[in-house]
């Protein structure tokens, strides 16, 4: 199939591949332009990625993990730490407790599947109970709605699993060459849009998760069966199964008996849905590698048509390797809701097959995307679809909100966003989060939900408790949104130092005081009023989703950050661009104000955003500014 679809895309022009390619200019590709190449699409004379011989050699991922959690060492090996990914745990030393001539201070960080972010009230009580016994004493709450449970050291990790997999939750997708935790809007409202949002964001993570039987033969023995994971009974399971296994005859399926879908190899990297609703974006859609929009019929009670889909989306990328970007999704177009799993399946399967598995740091679909340009894209996935895929339906424009705060859900009763500050779930002084999300999960038996904002929303709060559940916030210390700065509620941050082995710099301990300086800044130039959507991470990596923000400080030396700005504040279509490298902790405010500054005297309006200003602005009048 592979030789049909690759002949299909090199017939057609718009692929880029047979003569002079368009050169076009990619938003967040440090100021370069970047013209599609054929490298990783007809492969290379490099040779695959040492990865790929990895999970060719795990047994269906396996080994060397099987083996190496038996002996006595506190660490895994290389290979054993890369498939440990694949069953949702990273293994992580703690850099300031390095020391030469000593064994690193190793432990595992669990990150949960957690689709759509809910948590039932049984899976948040476990949780709390696991990080009490065997972890930091803490969650976070990911930008991916969901939870991480931090310091585990391995001879406490199959406990912990096991407890997790017999409640009905699970690590398995979570992390690895596969499809990662499907998010989702996070408003738990009733009506018909948003329940089709959540149902499919559901249906896609049990539809690609992978198949393999090493997480239960690990984790429970062979002779235990997992429990049936809790956001299963939500979706009509039989159908997704026999979604799953139909086979089209288009190359869709692999003649794979354990993983029809994925194959030995996986995916040549990670993989993210995102489902959402018309206009509502608090979910950053366009960092997707899918992006299923709900299509309805207002004038049928709003019964469901179908998705429109998006592809190519993607954070990561690499400083000074200008071959390496940040990329916002492209419209591929609408599919009715009969064919949508099929057409998942069918762009899962392009990526399987086309993507590239010489350079890991091209790997990502976005690349794929970009390289042959989104017509011979949506030509290839049609030839593993077998139909045409109908275009992009309009859509109202998008909106951005965080959802913190006191809502009606539509059914009669009310959901509240609590803000939590970069995620962090814990007590500390005289704010007692973790123990106000306990005793909500403990008195009140609510489910939560968790937000892209790494936030937390209570859902299905009868009215007659709402004044209730408002003095327990207060008494716990607890800020409400109305006394939390925008710039706050609107910014994120990736943990970074000290457990993160890719981190640069810091995030997420210092952008509290980054926020505290923006602030002091916007209000001596008499921009009181105003919010910045302000994003920080101590790498390029993109976890914090920075390169979507109107001002971004991404890790580039110690103490040192690459200033990003141009996003959109409605995190919709474009990425926001590289102004200045090597800005320093200490020339923060020389750098900023002049910015700001120009952003007063020059926006077209009060309503026109920072990064909407930026983005018109452009680098070289923003470089001015600040005399460079």
């Amino acid at each position: 199939m592979k030789s049909v679809a690759l002949a299909l895309f090199l017939s057609a022009p718009a692929a880029g591949l047979l003569g002079p390619a368009p050169r076009r200019w990619v938003r967040g590709a440090s100021r370069v332009q970047v013209a599609p190449t054929p490298d990783g699409l007809l492969g290379t004379k490099q040779p695959p990625a040492k990865i790929e011989q990895i999970k060719i050699d795990s047994e269906a991922l396996r080994e060397p993990l099987r083996t190496e959690m038996k002996n006595d060492e506190i660490f895994v090996s290389h290979d054993g730490y890369q498939i440990l990914k694949y069953h949702g745990s990273y293994q992580q030393d703690n850099r300031e407790k390095r020391a030469k001539g000593k064994q690193k201070a190793y432990s595992f960080m669990l990150r949960l599947k957690m689709p759509c972010g809910e948590v039932p009230p049984e899976l948040h009580k476990m949780l709390n109970h696991l990080s009490d016994t065997f972890g930091e004493g803490h969650l976070r709450a990911t930008t991916r709605q969901a939870y991480q449970l931090h310091g585990v050291m391995k001879g406490d990790l199959k406990k912990v699993i096991a407890s997790l997999m017999e409640m009905g939750s699970s690590t398995v997708g979570a992390c690895g060459d596969v499809s990662r935790n499907v998010m989702c809007t996070p408003a738990p409202k009733t009506t018909k849009p948003y329940q089709y949002a959540r149902e499919y964001s559901k249906v896609m993570a049990e539809l690609l998760k992978p198949q393999s039987t090493a997480f239960t033969e690990i984790w429970l023995g062979d002779e235990k069966v997992a429990k049936v994971e809790y956001w299963r009974k939500d979706i009509d399971d039989e159908a997704v199964q026999a979604a799953y296994m139909h086979d089209s005859g288009t190359g869709t399926m692999l003649d794979d008996p354990v993983e029809p879908l994925y194959g030995k190899q996986y995916l040549p990297r990670k993989f993210k849905i995102a489902v959402t609703v018309p206009g509502d974006n608090s979910l950053d859609i366009y960092i997707s590698d899918i992006g299923l929009v709900v299509v309805t019929d207002p004038a049928n009670n709003d019964e469901l048509l179908g998705f429109n889909v998006m592809v190519g989306g993607g954070m990561g990328r690499t400083h000074n390797k200008e071959n390496t970007f940040a990329r916002a999704a492209d419209h591929l177009g609408f599919v009715h809701k009969d064919d949508i799993m099929e057409v998942c399946k069918a762009i899962l399967a392009t990526q399987r097959d086309h993507g590239n598995r010489e350079v890991r740091a091209n790997a990502r679909m976005k690349y794929l995307v970009h390289n042959l340009g989104i017509d011979a894209f949506r030509g290839l996935v049609e030839t593993y679809f077998g139909k045409k895929i109908e275009p992009w339906r309009p859509l109202v424009e998008w909106k951005y909100s965080d959802w913190m705060g006191w809502h009606e859900q539509g059914d009669g009763k009310l959901f509240l966003g609590i803000n939590v500050e970069q995620g962090r779930v814990k007590d500390e002084g005289s704010m007692r989060l973790k123990t106000l999300l306990q005793t909500v999960a403990d008195k009140y038996g609510l489910t939560m939900v968790l937000s892209p904002s790494q936030s937390v929303i209570i859902k299905d709060i009868p009215p007659s408790l709402k004044e209730e559940i408002s003095s327990l916030v207060t008494s716990h210390g607890v800020l409400h949104v109305e006394e939390i700065d925008p710039l706050t509620r609107l910014s994120i941050a990736c943990p970074a130092l000290p457990m993160c082995g890719l981190a640069i710099t810091e995030a997420e301990r210092v952008m509290p005081s980054y926020v505290e300086r923006l602030r002091a800044s916007m209000d001596k130039l008499g921009l009181q009023g105003d919010e910045i959507m302000v994003r920080m991470t101590g790498c390029p990596n993109g976890c914090a989703r920075p390169y979507m923000a109107e001002m971004a400080f991404v890790g580039d030396g110690p103490k040192s950050y690459q200033l990003w700005v141009g996003g959109s504040p409605v995190l919709a279509e474009r990425t926001g661009f590289a102004l200045v490298d090597r800005v320093p902790t200490d020339k923060f405010e020389e750098t900023v104000e002049p910015l700001l500054a120009l952003y007063k005297a020059e926006r077209t309006s009060q309503v026109e955003a920072f990064g909407d200003f930026c983005h018109r602005a452009g680098a070289e009048k923003l470089l001015a500014a600040i005399g460079k």
